[in-house]
């Protein structure tokens, strides 16, 4: 039965469990859905099992489907790899890197790729920008090469390398009164109004542990969950933030956001790269992780 298997119809369960949508699955494959779906009908045929479940408008993987996800992301990855390592036998770069990022990596990280990409013009990378919550999710289920976020996950087992030092510091407007004054105790903070990242956010949860270290509980004034919205909201005087200086370096020349010189900050955290352990890393994998060190050691 599994003679009959295509590696076409491999690529496209791996797409299916990417998109747990048929029609959205379908047009990344360049595909119609009738089509699509046809193959897919074909490949649990070719399998003996049911892969997916239509519970109204939602669809679910059974079992056997998730299975037969997992081996194919696993047997394109390892062709991609076959490629890549047959590109570099014969003197030249081609293949794919898949990197994902946490949503405020990109201020710094942006700049590295470029740089990455102009050393090997060859190249497709393929960037995803997602939130802590999405990017566990893609680590779980193996879809990227490199992973780069503040805070390495505990499970699933994870190679995390530090490479560049993550500020955080409280950001105000530049017209607040607490502009101008140094050393500011954290007491001062319990009266203001603060604009925090969403649950479950790196930056939330170390800026809620200096709050019970230094015994203050700041009114939440609103939750986003985007850095930009945050520095708006924060411009606009609606409230104190606390992001990482890499997030108020963009805005230095406009001069609408202020960093507070406050007692305990700034709030030193890593950047990280972070692959499974288990995962054999490809030559483009690996040169970029290369370029990832090298900037550390740059400083």
């Amino acid at each position: 039965m599994l003679r009959r298997v295509t590696l076409h119809q491999l690529r496209l369960m791996a797409a299916l469990a990417r998109h747990m949508n048929m029609t959205r699955a379908a047009e990344e494959m360049h595909m119609t859905p009738s089509a699509f779906s046809i193959q897919i009908k074909q490949l649990a045929e070719s399998l003996g099992l049911p892969l997916h479940e239509q519970a109204g408008k939602k669809l679910y993987l059974t079992e056997a489907g998730r299975a037969a996800a997992a081996a194919s992301r696993d047997m394109i990855e390892r062709l991609d790899l076959l490629g890549m390592e047959l590109a570099e036998i014969q003197g030249f770069e081609r293949g794919c890197l898949r990197l994902a990022m946490i949503t405020t990596a990109r201020y710094f990280a942006t700049r590295l790729i470029g740089d990455f990409c102009r050393d090997h013009p060859k190249i497709e990378l393929v960037l995803e920008v997602v939130n802590r919550d999405q990017i566990l999710e893609r680590i779980r289920q193996n879809l990227d090469d490199l992973y780069i976020m503040g805070r390495p996950p505990e499970e699933p087992d994870v190679v995390a390398i530090p490479f560049i030092e993550n500020p955080l510091v409280v950001l105000a407007p530049a017209s607040h009164p607490l502009c101008a004054e140094k050393r500011i105790e954290p007491a001062r903070l319990e009266s203001e109004a603060f604009i925090l990242r969403e649950p479950g956010s790196g930056t939330r949860q170390v800026t809620e542990r200096y709050f019970v270290e230094h015994g203050i509980s700041p009114a939440t004034r609103m939750t986003l969950g985007s850095d930009e919205t945050i520095k708006q909201a924060v411009a606009a005087g609606l409230g104190l933030a606390v992001l990482s200086r890499h997030v108020l370096a963009l805005d230095a020349p406009s001069g609408a956001l202020r960093e507070l010189d406050v007692q305990g900050f700034p709030l030193m955290r890593q950047w990280y790269a972070v692959h499974l352990a288990a995962k054999k890393l490809s030559p483009l994998a690996t040169a970029f992780l290369t370029l990832l060190k090298d900037s550390r050691e740059r400083g």
